[in-house]
């Protein structure tokens, strides 16, 4: 299977909530994965990036470009096909932001359980597809082993403090600098500063980032716990065609990046297929992508959603 250690766990753990056994997400657990996750993000950026940002910036560029055709055709799906009213089409159309849109979405008017099960439904999709699409169409596998198998005893002491470091501060100080899912994002950017100026060039042991798939993909099973499988099977069917839809526009936007730059489609597709941060961050590790190249498009993804999804909204209200 490709990508074992994740969809491995999110596979059998939604199949045991559509068959109602008693499966319950760990927060305390994602509490300590989700940092490691976000240090090995960090420990993909390195020096020699800096030679690749005008690659970058036309990527960057045709984001919102990405995002404006992806939520406008999906939220079109919802609405016209799946017949959701307004309200929940918008939220459960948006390409990122699960937390963020079911609140908002939720506040607004919208059905809670819809928003949350099409939020949930897309990550698993996709995940799934693209792991799939690399191994057989691009021949790519993503079994985990694409970089070497980093043993603990292989990163030096003072290397495994700093890394430590980055997960401990870089989680605290997260919610006070505001920042989007900040239990990621906080220890990401102090280990991308470490990498970035020298003080370190360790990645992450391999066993701490193979228990952080483990726990990602138990937390998208757990998403549909309480669900019978008779109210899920309409979310689902219209989740596989609002994703369907989205990672057709994100294939067409990768392969005129891929060709008005230079860059692999390997990479592009990967940075624009619209999953979730982990995931698709954990899909970039095995599959031996430029984990900085495409956990910034996501970020950026993610950010331009949360922030412009709500203005969009109260345009379109009235």
């Amino acid at each position: 299977m490709p990508l074992p250690w994740m969809l491995g766990s999110m596979a059998l753990v939604t199949l045991a909530a559509l068959l109602k056994a008693p499966v319950r997400a760990s927060i305390e657990l994602r509490n300590i994965m989700v940092p490691i996750l976000g240090v090995m993000l960090g420990s993909g950026f390195h020096p020699s990036i800096f030679e690749r940002i005008a690659d970058w910036g036309v990527t960057l560029a045709a984001l919102p470009v990405f995002i404006l055709l992806a939520f406008g055709g999906s939220f079109l799906f919802y609405w016209r096909i799946g017949r959701y009213d307004p309200v929940t089409a918008y939220f459960s159309a948006a390409p990122g932001g699960l937390n963020d849109m079911l609140i908002i979405g939720s506040e607004a008017g919208g059905s809670e359980r819809h928003i949350a099960l099409a939020h949930a439904a897309r990550v698993f999709l996709v995940v799934t597809f693209v792991a799939l699409f690399y191994s057989f169409a691009l021949d790519v596998q993503a079994t985990g082993d694409a970089r070497p198998y980093v043993s603990i005893a292989d990163v030096p002491v003072p290397d495994l403090a700093i890394l430590a470091g980055c997960a401990v501060i870089g989680t605290l100080a997260g919610p006070y600098l505001r920042l989007p899912a900040p239990q990621i994002l906080g220890p990401m950017i102090l280990s991308a500063i470490v990498h970035l100026t020298g003080w370190t060039d360790a990645p992450p042991p391999s066993l701490a980032v193979n228990a952080a798939q483990l726990v990602i993909g138990t937390l998208v099973g757990c998403r549909f716990a309480g669900v019978t499988p008779s109210e899920i099977l309409r979310d689902l069917s219209l989740a596989a065609g609002s994703s369907t839809l989205m990672v057709l526009i994100a294939l067409a936007t990768a392969v005129t990046v891929a060709r008005l730059t230079g860059l692999e489609l390997s990479q592009t597709f990967l940075a624009f297929s619209p999953g979730g941060l982990p995931e698709m961050s954990l899909l970039a590790l095995a599959m031996g992508a430029d984990i900085a190249f495409v956990a910034t498009l996501h970020i950026a993804r993610i950010t331009l959603v949360i922030a412009i999804a709500p203005l969009v909204f109260k345009l379109l209200k009235r």
